[in-house]
């Protein structure tokens, strides 16, 4: 039974309300004001906790304040319920780290569904993170400078000024990461003259990309000085980021390359990785939350985002795409699911 920690200085509201969490099976600590509020919250670290904001003592922003600062209680969801209604003070209390602010009268199922959302959040992320302590080495990196080391204990290898890296036409086999030295990308016109399209410095990553085994280079790749470069195997490379999709669309930036093919593949790989972390988190909320498939789900945008692992605004775009195809649909912060079979064949 989750333990939930309500506090509320209206005897009346904290009453009802205890007696509603009550009865959807929830154990419940109350507190009658902020100041005894923290003291509760850091005595019998719930697994939620529920607060007012007009209260003695100190006010539920003091209260939020207060234990955020405490390691043991910083990542205990909170939700704000308030009678305060104005833009400027809802807008302060999630800039503050509040998880969820609903406004006084509520409806029971509002609050409810807040609840079970934060709730299955936290369970999500604690599953994350127990994978993670058991993934094997390279399979939880969090940005390009994670993926800089997996690449440090991979070959090294020198080349002298002058010398090809890879030659167009020539099967690509690795992805590289410069150590020392410059690469020059370039491709050749008509008339035999060199045009050069990238130069590779230290730390910058470069190679062909594409999964196909037998794609081959469209362009070549030669050391401007002594250089040395790490490489990976493309079969490793793509183990990498299947592992860690969220580096994907990190690499396509610092990659930005003036290669169409080049930019359209990698592309192509983060946008599917998108939609597919889209609709599994969406299913996985919804499975957690124990909510039939065709009733509405309360997920913050921000929610998602941080469970499936992706900036926000590629989760809006890709939940904008969602409902334009009839799978889902979007009411205010809910979310309901037309077509659980259709999210689920998502690649």
């Amino acid at each position: 039974m989750k333990h939930l920690l309500l506090i509320e200085d209206d005897v009346t509201v904290r009453e009802n309300t205890a007696e509603l969490l009550e009865l959807s099976d929830y154990e419940v600590t109350t507190a009658s004001n902020g100041k005894l509020g923290i003291s509760r919250a850091v005595e019998v670290l719930p697994d939620l906790i529920i607060c007012d904001i007009m209260m003695p003592e100190t006010d539920g922003y003091g209260v939020l304040e207060a234990l955020s600062q405490n390691p043991k209680t910083a990542n205990i969801p909170f939700i704000f319920l308030s009678a305060k209604t104005e833009h400027k003070d809802i807008r302060k209390g999630m800039d503050l780290g509040a998880d969820d602010y609903l406004t006084k009268p509520f409806e029971e199922e509002d609050l409810l569904s807040a609840i079970e959302s934060r709730l299955a959040k936290v369970a999500i992320l604690r599953s994350f993170d127990q994978r993670t302590e058991k993934a094997e080495p390279g399979s939880s990196l969090n940005d390009l400078d994670d993926l800089r080391e997996t690449f440090r204990d991979q070959a090294l290898l020198d080349y002298k000024k002058g010398e090809a890296v890879y030659e167009k036409g020539k099967q690509s086999n690795y992805f590289y990461l410069v150590k020392k030295g410059v690469v020059k990308a370039h491709r050749m016109d008509n008339q035999g003259k060199e045009l050069i399209t990238e130069l590779y410095k230290t730390d910058d990553f470069f190679g062909n990309p594409v999964k196909n085994s037998q794609s081959a280079y469209e362009d070549y790749a030669t050391a401007m000085e002594e250089t040395q470069l790490y490489a990976v195997s493309r079969e490793e490379f793509h183990r990498i980021l299947s592992q860690n999709p969220r580096i994907t669309l990190q690499l396509i930036e610092v990659l930005n390359k003036n290669l169409s093919e080049l930019k359209q593949q990698l592309m192509d790989m983060a946008y599917g990785s998108v939609r597919k972390k889209t609709a599994n988190t969406i299913l996985l909320f919804a499975e957690r939350i124990e909510k039939h498939p065709l009733k509405s789900i309360r997920i913050s945008r921000a929610d998602l985002a941080g469970v499936a692992g992706m900036a926000p605004e590629s989760l809006i775009r890709t939940l904008s795409d969602f409902k334009k195809e009839g799978l889902i649909e979007i009411e205010g912060r809910n979310i309901k699911i037309v077509d659980a079979d259709a999210l689920k064949k998502i690649s």
